[in-house]
């Protein structure tokens, strides 16, 4: 016999004192070994709990002492195991998030439809409109024949699902369902804010019509939010699995799908490598053009030159301390340290006369210069796990040199792939346009380096004169390629415009 009772119920009503309640609420539920989640507001009360019958029933008993909810009537399952993991109680602006001012389901409710009448409803064929107002993700696992979806992700964005439902049901009859109909309990009434003449609200949603129905008229199993994911038309567990990342409802042949792998893929959002690899490569290029408009060193910034204290110097005060490593002449520090420009570790100014310790880390607030404009327009060609190979225009540094420290191709590419720092295997000077790759980690770039300096690496500069276009360049660099251990090939073509 199934061990765990499960209740699932909501009551629109105007409650009060909710701190109060959220703590005899909690103290209860943790006596009773009741494990789920309790949503309080100023609306109502939503609830997802699980244990014992018996300890069950004693909440519920409490609960419908609470003036407003002497009304509450749960939907019940069971199950051989607890579908929950904690017990919260929480306190929210909504018991079931919506975001539209005015709508106030306890005062002004949409028509109820009870889950006999919609069978019979549906058995003598008459012309409705079923609307599922759920997730799409939910609806995937089940819904009632010929319903039409609404369409969203959120129930937030309900409103806008709803722009795009025909004109023409508007004096149509719609009967709305969900899970267990406390969202419909927000979509009726909005809808008919919205001009629909004929809406009504399955009573208790599909949790209800299984309990008094069973499955007719429904295809599927109902998606719920627990481990059980879903349940069927006897209101037992559905052999279905939750894909960890995009929440889809699996069946068993489904988890045989090679393109499952737990917490990283299901069919339905598997992406192969090379889709994977054009989305971030994608992703990099816009934003390249964000970091480089403006350049990086067009814009006010500041360096912190870190200072770790060693052992023979523990014991000086900051000042003599930073005069000794630093020399008394480099700064004016009385007025750095006036200007709270000697930091901390974390970052706060503090006073001269502090005692160092050993192995403390200090750091030397200074503003970063400006520096000359360059030839940002870089091309990123190609990217894979360990290298980026882009196209360097002129005039642009491969790495700093001179008045050039974040206006240079390695440091623009460190805050394009960060929290990597990718380094270039070779470099290419600033007036020279042309092929440049860079390792993802410093061994890959080392790695690439080696073969260019024993010759193994191939590089080829050709040029060609064409009559109407003038003389064209093109470098191609050929390579073992550090992880596969293939042989890669890149080239480009470089017009004379394009030259320094």
């Amino acid at each position: 016999m199934p061990a765990v009772t499960n209740i699932a119920a909501y009551r629109f009503a105007h409650l009060q004192e909710l701190v109060t309640l959220r703590e005899r609420l909690i103290s209860q539920c943790r006596e009773w070994k009741l494990l789920g989640t309790i949503l309080l507001s100023q609306e109502g009360i939503n609830l997802f709990v699980a244990g014992a019958k018996p300890e069950i029933e004693r909440l519920l008993a409490e609960l419908r002492l609470v003036p407003g909810l002497n009304g509450l009537d749960p939907k019940f399952s069971e199950s051989d195991e607890q579908p929950f993991t904690r017990m919260l109680v929480k306190i929210k602006n909504e018991i079931i998030a919506f975001g539209v001012e005015g709508i106030d389901p306890a005062e002004r409710p949409s028509p109820k439809l009870s889950p006999r009448e919609l069978k019979q409803w549906l058995d003598e064929g008459r012309p409705i409109t079923l609307l599922d107002t759920r997730n799409n993700f939910e609806v995937k696992l089940g819904t009632f024949q010929n319903a039409v979806a609404i369409g969203i992700d959120h129930f937030r964005d309900f409103p806008k699902g709803a722009e795009k439902l025909p004109a023409a049901l508007k004096t149509q009859p719609i009967v709305m369902f969900c899970t267990g109909g406390i969202r419909c309990e927000k979509a009726g009434p909005y809808l008919q804010r919205e001009g629909f003449e004929q809406v009504f609200q399955l009573d208790g949603g599909i949790l209800k019509y299984f309990e008094e129905c069973g499955g007719e008229h429904y295809n599927g199993d109902c998606f719920i939010f627990d481990k059980r994911v879903g349940l069927e038309s006897n209101l037992g567990e559905s052999p279905h699995t939750l894909c960890f990342v995009c929440q889809a409802a699996l069946t068993a042949e489904q988890l045989l799908d090679p393109r499952f792998v737990e917490c990283v893929s299901c069919h339905h959002c598997y992406r192969s490598r090379e889709e994977i690899r054009a989305v971030e490569l994608a992703q990099h290029r816009a934003l390249l053009l964000r970091v480089t408009t403006p350049l990086p060193g067009s814009v006010p910034g500041e360096n912190f030159r870190p200072l770790q204290v060693p052992a023979d110097h523990a014991g000086r005060t900051l000042r003599g301390f930073l005069q000794e490593i630093l020399g008394e002449t480099e700064f004016d520090w009385v007025s750095e340290y006036a200007l709270g420009n000697v930091l901390d570790a974390g970052h706060q100014p503090s006073s001269a006369d502090r005692i160092v310790e050993a192995g403390e880390r200090w750091y030397h607030r200074r503003p970063l210069p400006l520096e000359p404009d360059v030839n940002a327009h870089i091309r990123i060609l190609y990217e894979d796990e360990a290298i980026i190979v882009v196209d360097k225009p002129a005039p642009l540094p491969t790495t700093p040199e001179g008045l050039f420290n974040r206006n240079t191709l390695q440091e623009i590419l460190r805050v394009v792939y960060a929290p990597q720092k990718p380094r270039p295997a070779f470099r290419l000077s600033a007036d020279c346009t042309g092929l440049v790759v860079f390792g993802r980690k410093a061994e890959f770039a080392q790695l690439i380096q080696s073969q260019i300096e024993s010759g193994e690496a191939e590089q080829v500069f050709q040029t060609r004169n064409e009559a109407l276009s003038g003389s064209k360049h093109s470098q191609s660099l050929a390579f073992t390629h550090p992880l596969s251990g293939e042989r890669v090939r890149f080239e480009v073509t470089i017009a004379e415009s394009d030259e320094k």
